[in-house]
């Protein structure tokens, strides 16, 4: 807990460093009361789940955590040793450890939405792999919001131990009645040495939802992190900026994948600390404006010797009345580091679109697949049923030029 707890306080005004100021007063206090989902086939909210990559079924997969709005509904996991999953609120009555962990890798007075979430003493999902273990399928979790005009406010803790390794599929999404809202979730992930983790984002919210996630994640000697995060469908205003703080011979990869449609104003990217030596990382951002605004952001910070990092942001503007904008930032505080950077704005060449239809295809199709090309390879091993599902998005988007 910070010792200064009026800081904090006074951070319920200070507004986020990029993206719009969302006035907090808007929203109610999205419910806490536990509604218990037993079996998620069944659901009422199994449709939006799987448009977000999650497995109602819960076949191939280790656990499922699910939070509709403030309160968790589900968990479920399939017993694997070395894997533990429950809220937080219960791994703090289990582990008094649980707490030292509690805003080490976030600054609660970051902005308003970190301190809403440390005033309020948010509950979340909580996961843990014990140093050795590796576990075999992804943990999936889902965030759902199912009131209007109501802020969902979590606080995850995702602790890997040493020579361990997790996938983590996260699918947000709201019920249609509960388009006006606003999803704070606030995430500290904690990984240990010579460990790798994998934490994929996959959002489908509503045309007025207001997003802003806040991850922190601090990666150990020797150790992997990946990142990927998708949103394909209309958002309200969205704006993320994770962060990654790297131990010696660690690495990141944050991969981002974006269409910004009309009247959604989106605000995405990924900052690294390379604090250790012969760290590296990489920042790959993919962005289609469709009438949005789109801002893709990355920064790379050289602390160390023998880093090495690269940031790619591409942007391509599909429609008029849009914009998109490439934000790539290098800093560098010693003389041994290789970082580079290369970011480009567009649009689909007319010469590529008569070249495909001269194949045969019409121009709707030769824009698909020009799109597809360009968005292909940004994020690799995806889920079957999500990549289905990012295929028709993506078919679905692209109406010409």
């Amino acid at each position: 807990m910070p010792a200064d707890n009026q800081a904090v306080k006074d951070a319920l005004s200070k507004k986020g460093a990029f993206g719009a100021d969302l006035d907090l007063e808007h929203y109610d206090e999205g419910s806490g009361d536990t509604r218990t989902i037993d079996d998620l086939q069944s659901s009422e909210y199994k449709d939006y789940m799987e448009k977000v990559g999650i497995v109602a079924d819960e076949i191939n997969r280790s656990g499922t955590l699910m939070f509709i709005d403030n309160g968790m509904s589900h968990c479920h996991s399939n017993q694997q040793e070395g894997l533990e999953l429950m809220s937080v609120k219960d791994a703090v009555k289990k582990y008094d450890w649980v707490k030292d962990y509690f805003w080490k890798a976030m600054d609660p007075a970051k902005d308003k939405y970190t301190a809403k979430t440390y005033l309020e003493d948010s509950d979340g999902y909580f996961i843990r792999v014990k140093s050795g273990y590796h576990i075999k399928d992804p943990v999936q979790t889902c965030m759902m919001i199912d009131t209007d005009k109501t802020v969902q406010n979590v606080h995850n803790l995702v602790i890997v131990e040493d020579n361990a390794s997790l996938e983590i599929l996260t699918g947000c999404s709201t019920s249609p009645h509960a388009n006006d809202a606003l999803h704070i979730g606030v995430s500290e992930i904690y990984i240990g040495e010579n460990s790798d983790v994998s934490f994929s984002m996959i959002h489908s919210w509503g045309k007025q939802t207001g997003v802003r996630p806040r991850t922190a994640t601090q990666v150990g000697k020797n150790s992997r992190y990946t990142n990927n995060y998708v949103i394909l469908n209309p958002v309200g205003s969205l704006q993320s900026f994770p962060t990654a703080t790297l131990a010696e011979g660690a690495s990141a990869l944050y991969n981002t994948m974006c269409i910004a449609h009309e009247g959604s104003d989106i605000d995405t990217g990924g900052l690294v600390y390379l604090n250790g030596r012969d760290s590296n990382a990489q920042i790959m951002s993919r962005s289609i404006s469709m009438g949005g605004h789109m801002c893709a952001r990355g920064r790379l910070v050289g602390n160390a010797p023998g880093v090495k990092a690269h940031l790619e942001c591409r942007s391509i503007i599909m429609k008029d009345g849009g914009s998109t904008n490439a934000v790539p930032e290098l800093e560098a505080h010693v003389a041994d580091v290789e970082m580079t950077h290369e970011a480009a704005v567009g649009k689909i060449a007319r010469d590529q679109i008569e070249y495909l239809m001269s194949r045969g295809l019409d121009e709707d199709q030769a824009v698909s697949m020009i799109v597809r090309g360009f968005l292909s390879g940004s994020i690799n091993g995806l889920p079957p049923a999500l990549q289905q599902e990012l295929d028709t998005a993506i078919e679905q988007a692209n109406l010409g030029d």
